[in-house]
């Protein structure tokens, strides 16, 4: 893949934020997105340190059949965080590795789901709205737990593919969605390009066993190897 990115790197919190506010408009929250994609990406990034800048990192991108599931094309890069932990500025430290894992790409997918958020951030340009607008890709956020806002637990139905709003504020900015019956929910938002129906349908479908779709399952796998194999 080729990626050319718009900006620099920041060197602090108040860059990092200018930056975020400046590519925010460019995210298409509404789609509606492929109806029928080829390939799916997962992406995910494992972490050797405490949360301080140098720390080693692992990116992993995995890219699937959308029908089967099947393992297409796999992708790494090993590098060191230049950025500090930061609440809602979390995209800084993983963008430059999983930038580099994407370009080492020979097959474009049609859809990344990320292992975060989108549209369901502070500032609503979480890491999905950030490598979508990179890429001009289809993104979405798929996250193991919410970052911001919440959702009422009686309106979630137990069986697979309930759903309920996460909102923030009064302003609807993901979905708590049921991929396994009697499981914890995982948590779609938005990135780019893509509408919020068809990230939770194509999440839905990536997930047809476990809780995690296999986009996440497999990139999270990939980038633990990955980290190993770097730290010997």
């Amino acid at each position: 893949m080729r990626i050319q990115l718009p900006h620099a790197w920041p060197a602090d919190a108040a860059e990092a934020v200018a930056i975020q506010d400046r590519l925010r408009p460019l995210a298409d929250h509404t789609g509606p997105g492929p109806a029928a994609p080829a390939l799916l990406a997962g992406l995910d990034v494992a972490y050797a340190g405490d949360g301080g800048t140098d720390d080693l990192l692992a990116a992993a991108v995995v890219v699937l059949d959308a029908r089967t599931l099947e393992v297409v094309e796999q992708a790494t890069a090993v590098g060191r965080a230049t950025f500090p932990y930061v609440p809602g500025l979390f995209a800084f430290r993983e963008l430059p590795v999983l930038i580099e894992a994407l370009k080492s790409l020979e097959h474009t997918p049609d859809v990344m789901l990320c292992d975060g958020q989108g549209f369901a951030h502070p500032r609503r340009f979480g890491l999905a709205c950030h490598l979508g607008v990179l890429t001009g890709l289809p993104t979405a956020g798929v996250a193991k737990t919410p970052f911001t806002g919440g959702y009422d637990p009686a309106a979630l139905g137990t069986r697979r593919g309930a759903s309920a709003d996460l909102t923030d504020g009064g302003e609807r900015v993901g979905r708590a969605l049921r991929t396994q019956d009697g499981v914890k929910p995982v948590y779609v938002s938005t990135g780019h390009a893509i509408d919020l129906d068809t990230a939770c349908r194509l999440t839905l479908a990536a997930a047809p066993a476990y809780r995690l779709p296999q986009t996440t399952r497999l990139a999270d796998r990939l980038s633990r190897d990955a980290l190993k194999a770097a730290t010997g």
